[in-house]
């Protein structure tokens, strides 16, 4: 659809892209997660958010010559309990929350949360929620995430495997989600797979690997 980019952006480590609401009703946003940290030593982590660009036809942008988005806002935070190193960012498709799952190999992942709205120009502390029991025996190593378009579904993916958690029939709130169990699904032989998606209509997962020419597999759900 087009090269972009991002006005008023640095990229230290971006991991993660997400989309939601923002301060204009009337537009949506993409979330970019600048929150790798392999290292586990940065004092702190980048979110930018910045109006989804609208692309026109025919496409004439490219790497070397990309169109550019409008100012982006950075939103700056702060873990409560030292650095981390996160891939998976996830934004509330309803009031625009932001939650990043830590990447760890020994135990199970730490999801953290950021109460919208944010105020510019300030850092913010995450809320550590909870921890992530991952149904597999290597633990859980989360390289992306994602929530459908209607907020009842979220998926997280491993370089294996992905899983997906539900939001209980009949709930109001969107934190009931991370009380209840994640499901494994077979997401495909990718090689270094580190995204996932839902499809514009909720109704498929996508996801692909690391690395020119990578397949996006796709499963129906």
């Amino acid at each position: 659809m087009g090269v972009w980019k991002v006005s008023g952006a640095r990229a230290v480590d971006w991991e993660d892209i997400s989309i939601g609401p923002g301060p204009d009703a009337t537009k949506s946003y993409l979330y970019i997660g600048d929150i790798g940290d392999n290292g586990s030593s940065r004092a702190e982590i980048v979110v930018y958010r910045v109006p989804e660009p609208k692309p026109t036809a025919p496409v004439t942008s490219t790497k070397a010559k990309p169109e550019v988005t409008e100012q982006a806002e950075a939103i700056r935070l702060r873990y409560p309990d030292g650095s981390h190193d996160a891939e998976a960012l996830i934004v509330n498709p309803k009031t625009g929350d932001i939650f990043i799952v830590t990447k760890i190999a020994i135990s199970n992942p730490s999801l953290y949360e950021a109460v919208a709205p944010y105020p510019p120009g300030k850092q913010i502390t995450l809320k550590n929620r909870s921890q992530l029991k991952i149904p597999s025996l290597f633990g859980g190593i989360i390289t992306g995430g994602s929530v459908s378009p209607d907020g009842t579904r979220v998926a997280l993916c491993d370089y294996f495997q992905a899983y997906e958690i539900t939001l209980p029939r009949g709930s109001k709130s969107f934190d009931d989600i991370w009380k209840q169990p994640l499901i494994s699904f077979d997401f495909g032989k990718r090689k270094q797979g580190e995204s996932i998606a839902y499809r514009l209509d909720g109704r498929a997962l996508l996801g692909t690997s690391e690395g020119r020419g990578s397949p996006i597999f796709q499963v129906e759900k």
